[in-house]
């Protein structure tokens, strides 16, 4: 096989730097499964590693990217056939195996699913781990109790690729979803990808009292810090709180009131670590019944290889919209 394009974080002195590198499949990290990648996405976490804001890779080289889809062009695991349609997201990709941003993937049997058949590569990838994580902490909640008839579903970072699905998903399945944003001006966004209500976070009367009034049946959390502490004395009683990101802090100062006196459960969402048929359910749901509606107004960006680099500070910044596309192919 050729050599091929594949964008790298590079660390040099200390100093994290970002390049487009013709590699060769040797130079990937071992696998069985070499996959031919059509497209990529942007996460908070690509960003905190290629802007170097965050020490996400254990190695340098690597190829940046925690999410690909493409199609399989080789593999020594019998379960997997030239031409299958995968996906991957996660599972180590981008902190301790090289990840999605080059032409070609060598990858490990376990971090890879076969794509369900009603999702296209970049439709998976408009979903990627943030679709993923939100579809997973739905299943989570659902599994410790939340039906829509419960009340509200509190939605923060909402604008950001997780929010944004999930306002989605959870709208779809029924739920009343009220989205928590610091942008005004994403109001008619969210209300167009589901929201009834929604709150901006500079006018949020948040207090501090142990246990605030009982106003959501559960809540999705990708900011941790004083936002969580609030959401989690704020759910009724047996409702259940999503931890997924700590875009604004990776703290939680809180009592043990909302545990002892509501019950209420506070769910850690790892999209990485899970067996190879957790991840398989989860997908095939993603290509079913919570097959995002709305994946045309997610995605408000798509870039190649060559404009990869430019869009990562946005990110950091908090400065972005919905998701942004990496096309490979």
């Amino acid at each position: 096989m050729q050599n091929f394009r594949a964008f790298r974080v590079h660390s040099e002195d200390k100093k994290i730097s970002t390049k487009i590198d013709q590699i060769g499949i040797e130079d990937l990290s071992e696998g069985e499964v070499v996959v031919k990648v059509e497209y990529s996405g942007v996460n908070y976490k690509d960003a905190l590693a290629g802007t170097g804001t965050g020490r996400i890779m254990r190695r340098f080289p690597m190829v940046a990217g925690i999410d690909l889809a493409g199609t399989v062009e080789s593999s020594t695991d019998p379960e997997y056939a030239p031409g299958d349609a995968i996906v991957a997201v996660g599972a180590g990709l981008s902190e301790e195996h090289d990840g999605g941003y080059a032409q070609y993937a060598r990858l490990k049997s376990e971090m890879v699913v076969k794509r369900p058949a009603s999702l296209s590569a970049r439709e998976a990838m408009a979903i990627g781990t943030a679709g993923f994580t939100a579809a997973l902490a739905l299943v989570r909640m659902e599994d410790n109790g939340l039906v829509a008839a419960n009340g509200p579903v509190l939605i923060n970072g909402a604008t950001g690729g997780v929010g944004s699905i999930a306002i989605d998903i959870f709208s779809a399945r029924g739920y009343e979803v009220v989205a928590l944003t610091g942008k005004q001006a994403s109001v008619d966004y969210l209300r167009g990808l589901g929201a009834k209500d929604v709150l901006i976070r500079g006018e949020l009367e948040m207090g501090s009292r142990p246990l605030e009034r009982s106003v959501y049946a559960g809540a999705v959390d990708n900011l941790g810090g004083e936002v969580l502490s609030w959401m989690l004395r704020s759910v009724h009683q047996d409702g259940s709180v999503a931890s997924i990101g700590l875009a604004a802090d990776h703290s939680l100062a809180t009592s043990v009131m909302p545990f002892i006196l509501r019950g209420v459960n506070l769910l850690g969402i790892n999209s990485v670590i899970m067996s190879n048929a957790r991840r398989r359910e989860v997908w095939r749901r993603l290509g079913d019944d919570l097959k995002p509606k709305h994946l045309e107004q997610i995605v408000t960006n798509e870039v190649d290889l060559d404009g990869l680099a430019a869009v990562l500070p946005a990110y950091i910044e908090g400065g972005v919209t919905g998701r942004t596309l990496v096309r490979i192919a």
